[in-house]
């Protein structure tokens, strides 16, 4: 906690600071009185500054002072966002193609494969905490379905059907809190977040028994709001696990990062049983970036990431989790560099969140929050949210996210362009990919949602 105080009082003291010299420099009559105590220098006279001209000049220097120091302010202290969009990553334009139309076009020619059901059993993320403010509404598509993301006055979150059962009209589009509910924007119903029971009609004299808004299951915890989606309606049969450090403030929010992946939601989380996969697409170092045709290039060889790489379900209680253990090394110039050396245990909970937690004796401990949810059968929303120890500077968690984003990345490209192999073939060292499937299949039951071609159309 002291060291999140002393964090946030070298945020107020650097603003304070900007602020002060910001409103001198526009106060004073003269520009040069505040440089130089009295007069114009001699220099300024011979070079025709004295006057307006320096009144410009000083203006000029203080407005690319306080861009720089803007600049300045949000590398160190402000978390770091990176958001891509769906057509932003993964796809190759070439022949004078925009992204768009590269993107439209492998997804449009792209088999998919014999697919699993495209909604698993679990909890997904909807939003995470600090983009929900007391009294917000937010709009979400999750599972198919549009949702309204509310916080009432109490600071509770809560997640209702986003379509008013009265007349149609979409609860998160002008809707507002009241309270504990979200009043619809059309007739000024107003629906309870925590049973969606209606318990307010303007113009009525008695609110029916069976006016109500489906109400999700919901739960916010680690900087994340989730709900809960079974096929059934069955009631959660296991939660989401608290980070300690977390809860009590240890660890602090350094960032996000968002993707959206054209791919079944089952080809995201097998990447952790892929071992193989690490030291082909990942071994090249960072600098080398994102695109696939030049992460080999020679010009990039000096740098390289080393893997270490074990993944194994979890036995009960927790056989809805799993682990995977990761050791990276970085080696420059042929020398390894045991300092940046990075153990990490990725453990799934369920099928669409994973804590990624570091630990470094140099750089420190913290997790990223991998969440992965179902916008659409074919349509992935994957977030990384970091949370990082308050006494490490900020530009190391958000150096660690950024790597983590490149090396994702490369991944997404694969993801967006790939068919998924109902039988693949696969060699001895591929067990645990095999492994992993079975393992997911625990989140499937037989009326999960399938996705099924009919002419031109999809329904699922």
């Amino acid at each position: 906690m002291e060291s999140c105080n002393l964090s946030l009082l070298i945020k107020v003291l650097a603003v304070i600071s900007i602020s002060l010299t910001a409103g001198l420099l526009l106060d004073v009559r003269d520009p040069s009185d505040l440089l130089f105590m009295s007069g114009y220098p001699e220099l300024w006279r011979k070079t025709g500054l004295a006057g307006a001209p320096a009144r410009a000049a000083a203006c000029i220097l203080v407005g690319v002072s306080l861009l720089a120091l803007g600049w300045l302010y949000r590398l160190l202290f402000a978390p770091l966002e990176l958001l891509r969009t769906p057509d932003e990553v993964g796809y190759i334009s070439e022949d004078g193609r925009s992204r768009a139309q590269a993107a439209n076009e492998v997804r449009r020619r792209r088999k998919t494969g014999e697919l699993p059901p495209i909604y698993p059993n679990g909890w997904f993320r909807v939003l995470d905490s600090h983009m929900l403010d007391r009294g917000e509404v937010k709009s979400v598509t999750v599972l198919g379905e549009q949702v309204a993301v509310f916080r009432g006055q109490d600071g509770k979150a809560h997640v209702v059907d986003a379509y008013c059962p009265h007349l149609g009209a979409n609860l998160a589009v002008g809707g507002r809190v009241v309270g504990g509910c979200i009043e619809c924007p059309f007739h000024g119903w107003q629906f309870r977040g925590e049973d969606g029971k209606c318990v307010h009609i303007p113009y009525a004299e008695k609110v029916p028994e069976f006016a109500k808004v489906r109400c999700w299951p919901s739960k916010e915890i680690n900087g994340l709001i989730l709900v809960w989606f079974h096929c059934d309606g069955l009631e959660p049969s296991w939660t989401i696990p608290e980070q300690e450090e977390i809860a009590r403030g240890q660890w602090v929010y350094r960032g996000r990062t968002e993707h959206f992946i054209n791919a079944h939601i089952e080809e995201i989380p097998e990447n952790a049983a892929d071992i193989a996969h690490l030291a082909h697409l990942h071994t090249p170092g960072i600098v080398s970036g994102v695109d696939l045709r030049y992460t080999n290039s020679k010009t990039w060889e000096f740098i390289r990431h080393d893997w270490k790489v074990e993944w194994e379900p979890e036995a009960e209680p927790n056989k809805h989790c799993s682990q995977m253990l990761v050791k990276h090394a970085l080696t420059v110039f042929g020398r390894h560099w045991p300092i940046l050396d990075v153990n990490v245990v990725a453990r799934q909970v369920g099928p669409g969140v994973v804590f990624l937690l570091f630990d470094s004796s140099f750089l420190g401990r913290g997790v990223i929050m991998h969440s992965v949810t179902p916008v659409e059968p074919l349509l992935q929303c994957v977030s990384h949210s970091i949370f990082y120890q308050g006494n490490i500077p900020p530009l190391v968690p958000k150096f660690i996210l950024r790597a983590e984003c490149i090396q994702f990345e490369r991944d997404v490209m694969i993801w967006n362009n790939k068919r998924y192999s109902s039988k693949p073939v696969l060699v001895k060292e591929d067990s645990a990919i095999q492994r992993h499937r079975r393992w997911y299949s625990q989140f499937y039951t037989e009326n999960s949602p399938r996705l099924r071609y009919q002419y031109d159309t999809l329904d699922f």
